[in-house]
């Protein structure tokens, strides 16, 4: 895959950083679900977009599918609707979707957070950076785009902008490129891992894991920049069912341990290294999104070169093609029922079959 260098962010780039590694935290609400009294707003449209860069399946097992420039599609199985501006959506393209306790829906945009209570929108107003980092189990993170330095916690009430502690990387950075157009600490991905804890990989300066009660960091340069010299970020994290950590590629896993010392300022995260899976494709591999399969196996997604499937002791691949075309990828995730899907950048939604990708029609 090639990519363009930092610091410039060409349509490509700007293609990639679609992808969605949305964590799937419940969060707190203080209301009652409740079926709704009438029809949601939305109009019944025959078929979904072509730019379906995401998809979250509710408690209901209703599929939404985000899109780049549309809005979000709802499909029950019966029938799809289309929500965009008209009905009260805030913004695409559609980052992440989340859902709490209560059955209300959150989509993150780079315009705003916006709640979907089974009939309506409501966007979520954001108080900047008003305390230290805190959070309780059923918070909802989200990032806002790519441009913002830290996360956005919501915690039933109020949606909070969090700013990221400097680290040690920023003056090199700053000083490497000093007429960089976007921040450094933009995220470009979010993951809660087992034990609660969150992760934000950022656009040039490393992981960020929050603990509930500190802050720390890492930065490996094989993790943000590809061999090739170009500028990928952290876009995908998952922890295994052995507890191991891959970061954005399969050359190695990482065992997050506990913390050897107390440190001033940005704490280091403690970690031993190790060796990966070997890929098998020409270039280097470097995930876009990743999730786990019912049996442990790590399904990832690249931009242009299919789906890759780790099972613990090699990679196998899955193109996801239409002809003779290599259809370019958005993200992957697994429903209710361990189905793998994955979104595209402008094919529509695919679903594994057991065999190889195939393209989601409404019937």
């Amino acid at each position: 895959m090639a990519l363009i260098n930092t610091p410039l962010i060409p349509s490509l780039l700007l293609s990639l950083l679609l992808a969605c590694s949305a964590c799937n935290g419940q969060g707190r609400n203080d209301t009652t679900a409740t079926q709704p009294e009438q029809e949601p707003a939305g109009r019944a449209v025959a078929e979904l977009g072509p730019k379906a860069n995401l998809i979250f399946q509710d408690r209901h097992d209703n599929y939404w599918f985000g899109s780049k420039d549309k809005g979000v599609y709802r499909y029950d199985g019966k029938g799809l609707l289309l929500f965009t501006s008209e009905d009260g959506l805030c913004g695409w393209p559609v980052l992440s979707a989340q859902e709490d306790r209560a059955g209300n829906i959150y989509f993150d945009t780079p315009d705003g957070v916006c709640r979907f209570d089974g009939r309506q929108f409501t966007t979520l107003e954001v108080t900047e950076r008003d305390g230290e980092w805190t959070s309780a189990p059923d918070d909802l993170w989200f990032r806002m785009g790519w441009n913002s330095n830290g996360p956005y916690r919501f915690d039933g009430k109020k949606l909070h902008h969090l700013e990221f502690p400097k680290n040690e990387m920023e003056e090199e950075f700053r000083a490497k490129y000093p007429n960089i157009s976007y921040d450094p600490y933009g995220i470009y991905s979010i993951y809660k891992d087992s034990g609660g804890n969150m992760w934000f990989g950022t656009s040039s300066l490393g992981l960020y894991r929050f603990d509930g009660k500190k802050v720390s960091w890492m930065y490996e340069h094989h993790l943000t920049e590809t061999p090739s010299g170009g500028a990928f970020g952290i876009r995908s994290i998952i922890e295994d069912t052995d507890g191991y950590f891959w970061i954005c590629n399969p050359s190695y896993k990482y065992r997050i341990l506990p913390d050897s010392t107390e440190s001033a300022g940005l704490s280091p995260i403690n970690y031993q290294r190790e060796a990966g899976i070997a890929d098998k494709a020409e270039e280097a591999l470097y995930f876009l999104s990743m999730t786990t399969g019912d049996n442990g196996d790590l399904w990832m997604v690249t931009f242009d070169n299919g789906v890759w499937r780790n099972n613990g002791a090699a990679l196998i691949h899955y193109p996801v093609k239409d002809g003779e075309r290599d259809i370019r990828l958005s993200s992957i995730y697994k429903d209710n029922r361990g189905r793998i899907w994955v979104g595209t950048q402008e094919d529509g939604a695919y679903k594994y079959d057991g065999k190889a990708f195939e393209k989601f029609k409404i019937n």
